[in-house]
């Protein structure tokens, strides 16, 4: 049966359930640092590190996985052909720190704060935003492009065939598997699309031949650099808006409040300290993995410790350079059929959290906030200034908290708000 259970119990069987969990982060996970520059095996080490570091700050209650941050890429890029990479990651770690002072308001000012800066209304949309956002990278993995669609890796028509071997498989599985198999849909999906990619010769396996058993990751400590500070720092604020937003979404799928207990704070300063620790090693900003939520809403498995066993798996394949290696032969089009299914996940459950709340969206605040805040993402609307962008789901999510508070039901209402 799946562990709907939100309570940590961490058993050897479920072993199996935390390399699944791996696999649905692997693609980001690693793709983020070889855009930017960085090691791989450090980005793996610091990901399962950098988990095990936010459950113990939120007491083991929460069951998401920290992997490498997307929202940091322009700037990361930007700072390492620039300045560097230990001075690219001097402002990476100070950008941690963001968390924390985030973190200090919400404890002061309470729940109560959160959820009238950020109801439903503006949660809701967010998280549809964040898995519409992505869908055009499945799309791409899917027909055999890189996950911008600039480069064609694989032969369309292939790919396409690949990936609906994958997605038809991880369906089948949840829906009609019974036992432990129903449990892994996605590692199911993975290992029938990498089958049909091996026979359909898209699979090169001379890599994992020529690497070494055991590899020391490349390890890089930071460098004082207040540029790159200037031009990072801000990122935080965004990166900690979708944090938010993967919060609420974990909290809507599991039907726990986890905003409350263990609290935003808590969960933010884990988000923090994780960025902060990979950062001073040389690995890329953290965040909780939106693929990993719908995961979970997939699959239905809410215990937190299948996420300590992927943390495991992560901090091993840091060091064991075949295993590494091997998976990052999986090609695009598997993990793109299965990221079909899992961003079209993320976007349901903003809708359920709409639902939930009974909001009309016909209204004209609702219509307005709501509207605006798909738009702005998914049409790719972007505030320039000099090395400094806001874009995205980070802009979005800053307008319909704006929107929200200056446009209330009532004068009491936004009495109240600003009280809060």
């Amino acid at each position: 049966m799946p562990h709907t259970s939100t309570e940590y119990n961490f058993r050897l069987k479920d072993w199996l359930l935390g390399f699944q969990t791996l696999f649905i982060a692997m693609g980001a996970l690693v793709l983020v640092p070889l855009l930017t520059g960085m090691d791989p095996s450090v980005a793996l080490f610091t990901a399962g590190t950098g988990t095990l570091m936010f459950q113990i700050i939120t007491k083991g209650k929460i069951p998401v996985f920290l992997g490498s941050s997307f929202a940091f890429v322009p700037a990361t890029l930007y700072g390492i052909q620039t300045w560097g990479l230990a001075s690219t990651l001097c402002g990476l770690s100070l950008g941690g720190l963001v968390y924390f002072i985030l973190a200090l308001m919400i404890r002061w000012k309470g729940e109560r704060f959160v959820h009238r800066l950020l109801p439903p209304i503006v949660t809701g949309p967010v998280i549809i935003c964040i898995g519409l956002i992505l869908a055009p990278v499945a799309i791409h993995m899917a027909m055999g492009r890189s996950g911008n669609g600039e480069l064609q890796l694989f032969p369309e028509n292939l790919s396409l065939v690949v990936a609906g071997v994958a997605l038809l498989t991880t369906m089948l599985t949840r829906l009609f598997a019974y036992g432990r198999l129903k449990l892994i849909p996605i590692l199911a999906g993975v290992i029938a699309g990498y089958i049909a990619a091996l026979l359909l010769g898209m699979v090169d396996i001379s890599p994992t031949e020529a690497a070494a058993w055991f590899q020391i990751p490349q390890f890089t400590t930071p460098t004082w650099h207040w540029q790159s500070v200037i031009l990072i720092v801000p990122i935080a604020v965004i990166s900690a808006i979708e944090h938010i937003g993967d919060i609420a979404a974990i909290s809507a799928i599991t039907k726990q409040n986890f905003i409350k207990d263990p609290g935003l704070h808590r969960s933010l300063m884990g988000d923090g300290l994780a960025t902060i620790w990979a950062s001073l090693i040389g690995g890329p900003p953290n965040t909780t993995y939106s693929e990993v939520t719908a995961g979970v809403a997939i699959t239905k498995c809410y215990n937190p410790a299948i996420m300590t066993w992927a943390c495991i798996a992560a901090i091993l394949l840091a060091f064991i350079g075949k295993v590494g290696i091997f998976l990052q032969t999986i090609p695009t089009p598997v993990m793109g059929g299965i990221l079909i299914l899992l961003f079209g996940a993320i976007a349901v459950t903003g809708l359920n959290i709409l639902v939930q709340a009974k909001e009309d969206l016909m209204k004209p605040r609702a219509m307005t906030i709501v509207g605006i805040i798909l738009i702005i993402p998914i049409g790719g609307l972007s505030i320039n200034a000099g090395d400094f962008a806001l874009n995205g789901i980070g802009l979005g999510g800053i307008v319909g908290v704006l929107l929200n508070f200056f446009l209330p039901n009532s004068d009491a209402e936004t009495q109240d708000l600003k009280q809060a």
